[in-house]
């Protein structure tokens, strides 16, 4: 229990620190009546939740090198991390200027997530939602100083232990769930680190200060492939690519491990207008041979739903998700 109380004092100070920040910067104006056909005409502004390197900032990046690499977007595209408090800085700011069209995000596990731990005063029920694109699941490592090799090893590690320290990113986000799924279905405990940033997540596996980590392979596979670290679970239905030898989470017995959802999102009520356009300029993107190349890359599992229909995918996530919070105490 006491482990538990920690946890929810860490996420409420940090998300409350990052509510702070978004309330003394947000502007909360829209840009100024313009014509559907005169749409795009501005600059846009990209937020990025998080911090570079990660699997939300990887995504981000590349949708925007296609855009401009197809020259589908006339004018500038902005970008800028505003990474704090598991998303609430940078999905907060875009909050704040509703009616906006040309305010934008992409989405991950904390856009669920960070809304039910803490009042952010907005949900993903507030946003705009443009398409789910991929869905991306995760790989656990721990440093390969450790000598472990296996997760039946990792198993008897923890419990020996006593209590091991893991990481991920984001507080109560798909990270935390899937360690504290394996946690309870194996039989050990864990006291939970978040991270904003995956390099700092990474420093502190391999400097010790954690015993594991959960982290997408697109951030973490050049470690294990370096020897740097030593990949024990992939929460993924197949193998991966890159990592065959990593045991998915179902080969070892638990099922219905969650993904983290990948899709993009406008400010709350962005003219339909905005919605429509973005729509059909992602759908161009996610056609091109690159874009399925990254995917490839990156191990994510294509999952395309627009508009509404990502919108209801994204209630009945949060419903799930939600579900599991409040059984492993995470939540009231």
């Amino acid at each position: 229990m006491r482990e538990k109380a920690t946890l929810k004092r860490r996420v409420t100070s940090m998300i409350t620190a990052a509510l702070t920040a978004v309330a003394l910067t947000a502007c909360g104006a829209a840009t100024g009546a313009e014509k559907a056909e005169d749409y795009p005409s501005k600059d846009m502004d990209w937020t990025i939740a998080f911090g570079p390197g990660g699997g939300n900032d990887i995504m981000a990046r590349k949708l925007i090198d296609l855009l401009n690499k197809q020259q589908l977007y006339p004018r500038n595209i902005r970008v800028e991390n505003r990474e704090g408090g598991s998303g609430a800085t940078g999905w907060g700011y875009l909050f704040s200027h509703r009616g906006d069209p040309y305010g934008i995000s992409t989405t991950s596990g904390s856009f669920i997530t960070t809304p039910l731990q803490a009042s952010t005063g907005w949900t993903h029920k507030d946003f705009v939602p443009v398409g789910l694109l991929a869905t991306d699941n995760a790989l656990f490592v721990v440093n390969s100083t450790s000598k472990i090799t296996s997760w039946q090893q990792w198993v008897q590690h923890a419990k020996t232990k006593g209590k091991v320290a893991v990481g991920g990113i984001g507080t109560v986000n798909v990270d935390f769930i899937l360690h504290a799924i394996l946690a309870e279905r194996a039989g050990y405990q864990i006291d939970y680190v978040p991270f904003n940033d995956e390099g700092q997540l990474q420093t502190s596996l391999l400097s010790g200060a954690l015993d594991a980590a959960m982290s997408n392979p697109a951030e973490i596979v050049g470690q294990v492939q370096a020897g740097k670290m030593t990949g024990l679970l992939f929460t993924g239905k197949q193998p991966l690519a890159s990592l065959p030898a990593v045991p998915t989470g179902e080969s070892l017995g638990y099922q219905d491990l969650p993904s983290m959802p990948r899709g993009l999102i406008l400010a709350p009520d962005a003219p339909k207008y905005a919605q429509d356009w973005w729509i059909a300029t992602i759908k161009k993107v996610v056609v091109s041979p690159e874009w399925k190349r990254y995917l490839a890359t990156n191990q994510l599992t294509e999952d395309l739903r627009w508009g509404q229909d990502f919108q209801t995918y994204l209630q009945q996530t949060a419903s799930e998700l939600e579900s599991v919070l409040r059984e492993h105490g995470a939540i009231k």
